[in-house]
């Protein structure tokens, strides 16, 4: 009877499991969009400084990096259906905390908002690679690209209504002196949606319940792969040219808020709206890049998205137009779609025969996560001494963030002149096309808009001969 039953029985929880993660994709959205995208704008409501703007940035990504290696560590002795539970739970009291923040006036509250802040990145981390493996053994493999592409809509539709309306909700509130009930109301919603979510992952099947007892040592096996893969020039020269783009972004992206919320008085709808356009056109443009990167190829198209990306900071430089610095969001948003998309495929080419994908790409992760740390405590103390720079300039800017635009467009042009001939062609291999590396959109943040994360790789169809 065992052997007749527990199929059928298995095949029902396994296809309500795909289910509950559609609508888990929903709820956990509400959490995602306002803690990723309004927690800049909350830090400026708390009056946070120039370098306590540095440090949110800074350290979140520091060790949220880290945790992607004690995630896999941790489960060689948890569950993973338990520590992504555990975690989420976690989560749902992050946002609570962070509601509650939002109605006090301590003078450390901003230091207390970082703190938070770091424990929210650190805990998507954690849940990323046993959630990647959880949902790898359910979605049967030809349905991945369909199901994820399924869900990445919805998380984008639930992420879009959450900008335009938590943008609607805080510019009410700000016109009323309540923005505080705003941003207590916005993140209370959260704190409700992940509790949703949390509700939908208890309800989800695992099909491999134990820990991965057999696979004890792969934390150090994995430090151990590490060190091997650095000494591959191509991969090396590839991982330090996409960190060290990620870092020159890092010096200027969390002050973007600054000059539109402080010095144009944006509202936060208009905030959002100016988020949307750069996020909402990476989404919608991601397909169409990955086209073009299958007939030109994954190098060609990322030297072309990277010669952009110095230009970015200096369009802000032009107008203070609403309208303008929408354009300029489209542009930038089409951009980071082509970079971020082939940077992933160019990886995939590039790794050694016989390599673990998810080695290499936790490489590549770790080091961008430390020069966004460096990049954004240098953005920090430049914008903390931008009035004092400005001042002994011949001429009048607009603005003294200008000048920390103006050194990451100049930053990152050195990084793009540096990597250019060291941008190898690699190797004719057996690679799949794009539709069959399968990406899910883990998350948003001010650096690179859209951050893709990788869910498998397939194998390729042979077309008919």
């Amino acid at each position: 009877m065992s052997n007749t039953a527990p199929p059928a029985r298995i095949r029902y929880h396994l296809l309500k499991t795909m289910e509950y993660s559609q609508k888990e994709a929903v709820a956990s959205s509400t959490m995602t969009a306002t803690c990723d995208n309004f927690t800049n704008a909350f830090a400026l409501h708390l009056q946070a400084t120039s370098l306590q703007m540095g440090f949110l940035t800074a350290f979140p990504q520091l060790l949220g990096s880290f945790m992607q290696l004690v995630s896999v560590w941790l489960g060689t002795y948890l569950t993973r259906r338990r520590i992504v539970l555990f975690t989420a739970i976690l989560q749902t009291g992050l946002m609570f905390c962070l509601a509650v923040l939002a109605l006090m006036r301590d003078a450390d509250v901003v230091q207390t908002l970082i703190m938070l802040v770091v424990l929210y990145h650190a805990s998507s981390h954690l849940i990323q690679p046993q959630w990647r493996a959880w949902m790898g053994s359910i979605v049967p493999q030809k349905q991945r690209g369909i199901f994820f592409a399924s869900r990445s809509r919805l998380t984008m539709a639930a992420t879009l209504a959450v900008f335009v309306g938590g943008g609607s909700v805080l510019s009410i509130s700000d016109h009323f002196d309540l923005a505080a009930a705003g941003f207590f109301f916005l993140f209370m919603l959260a704190a409700g949606g992940r509790a949703t979510s949390c509700y939908f992952l208890w309800k989800m099947h695992d099909p491999e319940p134990q820990p991965l007892i057999a696979e004890a040592n792969i934390f150090f096996a994995t430090l151990g792969q590490m060190k091997l893969a650095m000494h591959d020039n191509t991969f090396r020269n590839y991982s330090l040219f996409v960190a060290g783009m990620q870092g020159m972004v890092a010096i200027s992206g969390p002050f973007f808020a600054v000059y539109m919320l402080n010095e144009l008085d944006f509202t936060y709808l208009e905030y959002s709206f100016n988020l949307v356009a750069s996020i909402a056109t990476q989404f919608f443009m991601l397909r169409y890049w990955g086209k073009i990167s299958d007939k030109r190829g994954n190098r060609l198209i990322m030297l072309v998205c990277s010669a952009a990306m110095p230009v970015i900071p200096i369009l802000w430089l032009f107008s203070a137009n609403f309208y303008f610095l929408l354009a300029v969001q489209v542009f930038s948003g089409l951009a980071w779609s082509g970079f971020n998309l082939t940077t992933a495929n160019y990886l995939y080419d590039i790794r050694p025969h016989h390599t673990n994908f998810a080695t290499y790409a936790a490489v590549q992760a770790g080091i961008s996560a430390v020069l966004v740390f460096c990049g954004a405590i240098f953005g920090g103390y430049l914008a903390s001494a931008a009035p004092w720079l400005a001042s002994w300039l011949p001429f009048e800017i607009g603005s003294a963030l200008f000048i920390v635009f103006i050194m990451s467009g100049v930053l990152r042009l050195w990084v793009l002149l540096w990597f250019i001939p060291r941008a190898e062609e690699p190797q004719v291999r057996t690679r799949p096309q794009l539709l069959q590396i399968i990406f899910r959109i883990a998350r948003y943040n001010s650096i690179s808009g859209v951050v893709l994360d990788w869910m498998t790789v397939t194998e390729k169809d042979l077309p008919n001969s």
